[in-house]
């Protein structure tokens, strides 16, 4: 029998593959879409930094921050009865709770707490309570979760939405008090997630007395997310549940905001890990990605939590994991290690030409480059990596990479048997080393590659030393 060499087999495998078609969009390589053949190359979880020096700030459980312009919007929950919690029962807990605000414009290092005059509550004299509690917003202040609505179209009066609410405990609970649970629903009605809107990101009402999910859908007693979806053309929402005896995530969709499909489970836990929050949110940069920051919870040690690193596509019903290890750990110090304490607020956001900025519960402020989760990583012997076969638009290629000072690479554009296209071959491009967030690529004296648009091709890299974060093609201005 003649025997086929798996050199000889390799260009007949890359022609049958169907390319995918990027378009203009940039890709990170958080999941496997792109990623082809790795010879001397890694992939790398690259972890944020935590500015040394973190002047105070507000800070609250399950809290969000929104870029709005230039300023940032920071929502959290406070408490105007402190000391509660669950010796006085499940209700009066919650009963104390309201959503607070604060505003920065320098890119979150300081933070201003306006007297809004909309709530009068004597226990918070600064006067920044956006929700305070009574019968529509009983358990919505507990998690309150806004975004800024970009659908195409959107009322002024509703350019601002979110979502609260929770789940009432079983019966059989033990902080229970006789009837309580019966007293609760007279008072408040039943449980759930329920809607709001807002002109101006202040001043909120309810958009339907009933929840928009209900109580048998989820748990929804952390931070659940809903944003529009540019990819979808949607509105998304990732909500808690309890699956197998574990905190979990679930999905729902809708194109109004108001009704929404039946839940579909999303895959994402490891054996026994409970996930707290989702943290789920389209990447900014590139928003048919969903990234998800989610809140790993040890119950059986000590209720420690960290921060895990997810993405998924739209559409899809799974999160995509390179790396199963924490994304942001406890840290140094006894802060990080106690019950609960570690819950990343909602909200990455570019807070320089250079990077991006994460916000933690307690006031630690993390940063990390753009795109820069996870690198296609060449140590100090060269390597490669050969993207899949792709078809692109535009007449330039953009990529974020790092080298260091004896770190070097080269590209080259293959076609889609994986043979080099004359003119973009790795001898003719252009030597590259240094540190940027979108370089152009060359080959001899030409970055135009309009005359592969629309054609399957491959990209090839070969690296020492360095780091590649993402890749676009893109029309020149």
């Amino acid at each position: 029998m003649k025997r086929i060499f798996p050199c000889l087999l390799f260009p007949m495998l890359l022609s049958a593959v169907e390319p995918i078609d990027i378009g203009d969009r940039r890709e990170l390589f958080v999941d496997d879409l792109l990623i082809g053949e790795m010879n001397g190359t890694r992939l790398k979880l690259h972890e944020p930094q935590q500015l040394r020096r973190v002047p105070p700030r507000p800070f609250g459980h399950y809290a969000t921050v929104l870029k709005d312009g230039e300023k940032l919007r920071f929502y959290y929950r406070g408490d105007k009865t402190p000391g509660a919690h669950w010796r006085n029962g499940w209700g009066k807990y919650h009963e104390g709770e309201i959503t607070l605000y604060a505003e920065s414009t320098d890119g979150g290092i300081h933070w201003k707490e306006p007297n809004l005059g909309i709530h009068d509550v004597p226990a918070i004299p600064k006067g920044n309570v956006v929700l305070d509690m009574g019968p529509d917003t009983f358990l919505v202040t507990h998690n309150f979760t806004p975004f800024i609505d970009t659908r195409p179209g959107v009322p002024a009066a509703e350019r601002y939405k979110g979502v609260g609410g929770g789940r009432y405990p079983d019966e059989n609970w033990p902080i229970w008090k006789g009837d309580e649970r019966k007293q609760l629903i007279a008072k408040y009605g039943i449980g759930g997630l329920r809607a709001f809107s807002s002109s101006d990101g202040l001043r909120w009402k309810i958009m339907k007395k009933e929840p928009i999910l209900s109580e048998e859908q989820g748990k929804f007693d952390s931070q659940n997310v809903a944003f529009w979806s540019q990819a979808e053309q949607q509105y998304v929402c990732f909500f808690r549940i309890m699956r197998d005896g574990v905190r979990s995530i679930r999905k729902s969709t809708s194109k109004d905001f108001l009704n929404w499909t039946e839940p579909v489970e999303m895959l994402a836990n490891e054996k026994g890990e409970h996930l707290y929050t989702n943290g789920t949110q389209p990447y900014f940069r590139a928003p048919h990605i969903y990234i998800a920051l989610p809140t790993r919870f040890q119950a059986k040690a000590g209720a420690i939590t960290d921060i895990a690193f997810m993405s998924a596509r739209p559409g899809s019903d799974r999160y995509h994991r390179h790396f199963k290890q924490a994304f942001i750990r406890p840290g140094l110090g006894l802060r990080g290690w106690g019950n609960r304490a570690n819950y990343l607020t909602l909200g990455v956001h570019q807070t320089s030409q250079t990077h991006m900025s994460m916000l933690m519960y307690g006031g630690a402020h993390y940063v990390l480059r753009l795109d820069g989760f996870i690198s296609i990583h060449a140590g100090y012997e060269e390597g490669e990596f050969t993207t899949k076969p792709l078809v692109f638009s535009g007449d330039q290629f953009e990529f974020n990479y790092s080298t260091s000072g004896a770190g070097r690479m080269r590209i080259e554009i293959q076609n889609a048997d994986g043979e080099p296209v004359p003119g973009f071959t790795l001898a003719e491009s252009r030597v590259i080393h240094g540190d940027d967030i979108n370089r152009i690529a060359k080959w001899g004296g030409t970055t135009d590659v309009s005359s592969l648009a629309g054609k399957p091709v491959r990209l090839r890299f070969v690296m020492n030393e360095a780091d590649l974060y993402s890749i676009r093609f893109q029309k020149s201005e």
